[in-house]
């Protein structure tokens, strides 16, 4: 079966075809195509969601399109099309639930609502065509951070998340206070290799207790109230030494949770996905954790981390074995759950 999968949550347009049948074994990317506005925002120092709106509008036809050609396929060949329906900017969202409703609808192809999140973990399937059900989860992107424990394709339920901010949210807010341009993840995690451990000391944002909840106000504040010490007193601002202990201290407190989910479910898997996890001192902390628990360690290629339209035609089809179906009614919703704002 073809899938098309239209990802429009945030500042990545994407469309990409699969090719999948579960009872054969195959799943294969035919294409995935993914247009950035990440040139667009920088100089706003964060997504404004308006101009994401705008800017899916003008790129979504085109991508879509030439996903199809990539693929080699017609839209009249595809069995199902899938989009991410929640969570995300509801602008944002509402620009690809409506060109994939017109699509769907005007070719007799079955629509499916897809949840964003749930398309991040599908994005291991595509990389490991043996990961199968059940397992347990960690999503860690600029707008989630949870764990989940998945029981099915397209079942899962919430072990833990965070009470507040992101992991992703938490690492582009400091990264930008440092001086880093827009997305300042990626810059964090470089340079916290140059700075020396102990230096500095964050609080953990791993709440204590059985839990498998995080809080990263505390250690976002306690960063920008050390940035602004050094800034008041005239001395020059330690950049490595700050990216080093705050990095390591959430990369700690990552790994304390999912040890504790692991010993709590006995789950001998786990796939991290999302945005996040394409950061290196998290592959490695976990990968590390995996191994001594001899636990299997899943996580996508940097590329398929990132939203795209792989992802949420992988999420798509497994949905669509289930029996989910969307209408001409189907529509976005910013919350978690696809419930109305």
């Amino acid at each position: 079966m073809f899938v098309l999968g239209i990802e429009s949550s945030c500042d990545e347009t994407s469309a990409s075809v699969l090719e999948m049948d579960e009872k054969a074994g195959v799943r294969r990317i035919l294409s995935n195509i993914v247009a950035s506005q990440i040139d667009v925002h920088a100089m706003y120092g964060g997504v404004v969601p308006e101009i994401a709106s705008r800017a899916h509008v003008e790129a979504v036809s085109s991508i879509t399109y030439r996903a199809l050609e990539e693929a080699g396929i017609g839209a009249k060949d595809l069995g199902v099309v899938g989009v991410t329906a929640y969570p995300g900017l509801i602008g944002a969202l509402l620009v690809g639930v409506n060109f994939s409703k017109a699509l769907a609808y005007a070719n007799g192809i079955p629509l499916v609502g897809v949840n964003h999140i749930k398309a991040h973990i599908a994005a291991a399937y595509l990389e490991y065509p043996e990961l199968r059900p059940p397992f347990l989860a960690l999503v860690v992107s600029g707008g989630h951070t949870s764990i989940y424990s998945v029981d099915r394709f397209n079942e899962m339920t919430e072990l833990g998340s965070t009470r507040d901010d992101a992991i992703g949210e938490a690492f582009d807010k400091i990264a930008r206070v440092l001086g880093m341009p827009y997305p300042g993840g990626a810059a964090l995690d470089r340079l916290a290799y140059e700075g020396k451990e102990g230096v500095l000391t964050f609080p953990s944002p791993a709440l204590a207790g059985d839990a498998l909840d995080f809080s990263f106000s505390g250690i976002k504040t306690a960063a920008l109230n050390t940035i602004n010490r050094f800034v008041q007193t005239g001395q020059e601002t330690p950049k490595a030494d700050i990216a080093c202990a705050y990095v390591k201290t959430i990369t700690d407190a990552v790994v304390k949770k999912i040890r504790q989910a692991l010993n709590q479910t006995g789950q001998k898997s786990l796939v991290m996905a999302g945005g996040v996890a394409a950061n290196t001192h998290l592959r490695e902390a976990l990968g590390t954790l995996c191994k001594n628990k001899k636990v299997n360690f899943y996580v996508p290629r940097p590329q398929l981390c990132g939203d795209n339209g792989a992802m949420v035609a992988a999420a798509g089809y497994y949905a669509y074995l289930a029996g989910e179906r969307a209408g001409t009614d189907l529509n976005a919703s910013a919350q978690d759950d696809g419930s109305p704002d």
